[in-house]
């Protein structure tokens, strides 16, 4: 899709819909414990694959791309006693790896087998009920991995204490699945590096949770919208200098990508003002910004905006060094890879390694540009601010379908061919 050189609109307003990471929780809690009703609920295409597959009864469950389903139905579909499962998905889903949640789940008695490659899905679950209370797994891994074991824990007879092996990798996912699970009444202990979750039934039918039931518990569930999916207005603002409204933000976020509020103020200048009577968001850039020499930062909490912040850069030929992207690499793509790729064809060639990312030079980037998105949906969106500096064209735009269906459409509203 060609977008043509654009300008930011001033003042526009943009509705998100709800948090896809919190939105995916919800659905397994909800199909554990019911008595749970959602609104707001993301319209990505994660979230509609997560809730189909929870409420079919077919013995292949087929999730596409959708990583999280992967992850979180796995464990899901272990502690359905009496039912088998095959959990499959796409070509790059079979690339994807599951080896250490399979392993932590095994060590707790489940019956999981894999079908074409050892480590990868897809996957024979037969499930069973499962007595053992206590886990050890990496802790450097995908949070992911961490939230569908949690998720689980209190519909285990015995609950469930897990020891987070290592340095912890996107802590802040870890503590909303936690603060999610307290809302709806279950109770949680993290201390250091373990994770206690007390039991909530003794079996899996859908009996409402009892003695570990606050009297506050949340039993209708406002989805807070997409903190990730605002990700790239705030590149729009810091490039296009104009502000903007986003709806259904509060000041106060569960979302680890909430940290963009921080990011974009020190390095970009846009502020964040907060309107809690409408639970509305202004973004507000400071035109007079002095900007820093280099952006360095540790981005170990929040990777998934690493994109969004690189095209940023690149757009206003700030310097970049940044860490902690470990977990980048065994996305939809290896996103390090994809970001070297096509932030060559903006303008910067970059050094990459394991975990990190970081400018080399800018340069003044050809005419015809255009922007490969590797089947994954944060290329397409996290590229297309750059509109604002110079035409290009996102290849297979509909990517953006798996987590902000919307996106070209409040793009399109918000921006204006030049």
């Amino acid at each position: 899709m060609k977008i043509s050189k654009s300008h930011l609109l001033d003042g526009k307003t943009i509705s998100i819909t709800g948090s896809k990471s919190i939105s995916n929780r919800l659905l397994i809690l909800g199909k554990l414990f019911g008595d749970l009703k959602i609104e707001n609920l993301s319209n990505s295409q994660d979230t509609q694959l997560l809730q189909k597959a929870l409420n079919e009864d077919s013995e292949t469950v087929d999730i596409h791309h959708a990583g999280t389903a992967m992850r979180f139905l796995t464990s899901f579909y272990a502690i359905q006693e009496g039912r088998k499962t095959i959990l499959t998905g796409s070509e790059r889903m079979k690339q994807r790896p599951i080896k250490p949640l399979v392993d932590a789940l095994r060590e707790l008695g489940a019956e999981i087998n894999y079908l074409e490659n050892e480590g990868f899905p897809p996957i024979e679950i037969h499930g069973k009920k499962i007595d053992k209370n206590f886990v050890k797994i990496p802790a450097n891994i995908s949070s992911q991995f961490i939230t569908s074991l949690l998720l689980i824990g209190a519909s285990l007879e015995n609950g469930l204490e897990i020891d987070l092996q290592g340095e912890i990798t996107s802590r802040s996912y870890i503590k909303m699945t936690l603060k999610i699970l307290k809302d709806i009444g279950v109770e949680t202990h993290f201390e250091g590096n373990t994770i206690k979750i007390l039991s909530a039934a003794s079996s899996l039918s859908n009996q409402k949770l009892d003695r570990h039931y606050h009297s506050s518990k949340i039993k209708h569930y406002i989805v807070e919208s997409d903190w990730s999916s605002a990700s790239y207005f705030y590149s729009l603002v810091a490039i296009g200098k104009k502000k903007m409204h986003l709806k259904s933000f509060y000041a106060h976020s569960l979302q680890g990508d909430s940290a963009l509020k921080e990011i974009y103020l020190k390095f970009f200048g846009v502020n964040t003002i907060s309107d809690a009577g409408e639970n509305k968001i202004t973004l507000l850039p400071d035109i007079h910004f002095q900007y820093p020499e280099k952006f360095v930062l540790d981005m170990n909490d929040c990777p998934d905006i690493a994109q969004t912040v690189c095209v940023t850069c690149v757009a206003l030929k700030l310097p970049f060094e940044i860490s902690g992207l470990g977990t980048l690499k065994v996305k939809e793509t290896d996103r390090l890879v994809a970001l070297q790729n096509e932030l060559e064809k903006i303008g910067c060639k970059t050094d990459i390694s394991e975990n990190s990312i970081k400018s080399l030079e800018f340069f003044e980037p050809e005419n015809d540009i255009s922007i490969a998105t590797y089947n994954d949906h944060r290329m397409a969106m996290s590229f297309a601010p750059f509109a604002l500096v110079k035409e290009l064209d996102i290849q297979n735009e509909d990517v953006v379908e798996k987590s902000y269906p919307d996106f070209w459409t409040d793009f399109f509203e918000i921006t204006e061919k030049l």
